[in-house]
């Protein structure tokens, strides 16, 4: 059985994780990067590179999509969750007033120094639980 998650539903999925994908187009090519994120409200807040693949998003007109998902096998249960928005920057200060900012660090090594905020203009998500 599927059934669909009210927004509400799907923010409160969103924080049981911390990684997500990333959809965007690059060079006429889907491109999907998995990163560790920090919610903000109906945000969500990325530090990446600042000359990687995410960097050029805040000047990109088109709409970006962030997508998590989790299942339990055992319990044949799961979800998914799909923002699409667009990505501006945020300054180190906005950062450090969201709670939690200060123990989320970036996975990846190297330079993560700028910070991604996706605003959604859309939240859906599912749930999925198959009868045994």
């Amino acid at each position: 059985m599927m059934t669909s998650l009210s927004e509400q539903e799907c923010l409160q999925m969103l924080a049981t994780t911390t990684v997500g994908r990333i959809g965007f187009l690059a060079d006429d090519r889907v491109q999907v990067i998995p990163v560790n994120f920090l919610l903000d409200g109906r945000d969500v807040v990325v530090r990446t590179a600042s000359d990687g693949p995410l960097s050029t998003l805040p000047s990109s007109p088109v709409l970006v999509a962030f997508e998590v998902d989790h299942h339990e096998a055992l319990a044949a249960t799961g979800w998914s969750v799909l923002l699409n928005g667009r990505v501006s920057t945020m300054s180190e200060q906005q950062l450090e007033s969201i709670p939690g900012s200060s123990t989320r660090l970036p996975w990846a090594e190297g330079d993560r120094s700028l910070v991604l905020r996706l605003t959604p203009e859309s939240i859906s998500g599912r749930r999925v639980h198959r009868a045994r």
